[in-house]
């Protein structure tokens, strides 16, 4: 799927190309990218009918591939070069890969100071170097620079335009992944594996029974968590994902819990075929760079 506006505030123009089955596999460990040839098509196709309006794009990438992390720290130096290495360390025993080679990226929430001690929140995003630098080849491959590289669900919430506090899901074929934002704060970014589902069909059943048990435990433990922090039940969940919104609604089997679209499908732009493709990555992803 890509998205690409004419002019800063335009309406975006989408395209989605087909990928053959297991192309692409996303996860932590290297050997993403299966068919890097296919992939750098399906890159240049969907591209090339959108015409972004420079050859360096913004890159969203499977949650399964980035784990991100929300931090609070008692300081944290100013210059990039300096909280980097602070972050890395940080995190070494909280992933399972290399974190001095991997891709790292922050932001900072907010800072906040007493008497007695500074606090910052920070959001950080990390990345095994080996399976960024599949992604990035791929887009080079296909002819465009890799810019920003954002996981799908943070550039679904860079288009939340909300000062209440939401609860968002997004869902992939692999990974849920569950986020409670309020105005510019994040509260929570939680995503889970989901069980395997099994090509054997006697047991199809049951690997979707896994799933629908998983997800529906995830969002009740988010719901809960936003209970918690706001003292006020979440009536609303805002969804993007593989799954039609109906769909989902009736998989979460919540009577209580409103479900929207984080960022509905386009009336007009698509230049192809959408058919299961969710618009809300790409959509956010220029929301953040606009």
């Amino acid at each position: 799927m890509a998205a690409a506006t004419a002019a800063p505030g335009d309406a975006p123009a989408y395209a989605a190309a087909a990928l053959p089955p297991l192309a692409l596999t996303p996860g932590l460990a290297e050997g993403n990218v299966i068919d890097a040839a296919a992939v750098s098509a399906a890159i240049r196709t969907a591209l090339g009918q959108v015409s972004p309006r420079t050859k360096s794009v913004t890159v969203v990438v499977p949650d399964s591939a980035v784990r991100v992390f929300v931090l609070d720290f008692d300081t944290l130096p100013a210059k990039a070069e300096e909280a980097v290495p602070v972050l890395r360390f940080r995190l070494r025993k909280s992933v399972p890969f290399d974190v001095e080679v991997a891709g790292i990226s922050y932001q900072v929430l907010s800072e906040g100071s007493s008497r007695l001690e500074t606090q910052w929140k920070v959001l950080a995003a990390i990345m095994p170097g080996p399976v960024l630098a599949e992604y990035e080849a791929a887009v080079r491959a296909a002819g465009y620079e890799p810019g920003t590289v954002l996981p799908v669900s943070l550039a679904v919430l860079a288009a939340a335009d909300s000062q209440e506090a939401v609860l968002a899901v997004h869902l992939s074929a692999r990974t849920l992944t569950t986020s409670i934002v309020a105005g510019n704060d994040i509260l929570l970014y939680r995503t889970v594996e989901l069980p395997a589902s099994s090509a054997d069909q006697e047991n199809v059943l049951d690997s979707a029974d896994a799933q629908k048990i998983e997800i529906q435990r995830s969002i009740a433990v988010a719901a809960a968590f936003f209970e918690d922090r706001l003292q006020v039940r979440p009536h609303r969940l805002l969804y993007s994902g593989v799954l039609p919104v109906r769909e989902f609604t009736e998989l979460l089997d919540d009577p209580a819990m409103a479900v929207g679209e984080s960022i509905p499908p386009p009336a007009l732009g698509m230049s192809s075929a959408m058919g299961q493709y969710s618009v809300a990555g790409v959509t956010g992803a220029l929301a953040g760079t606009n």
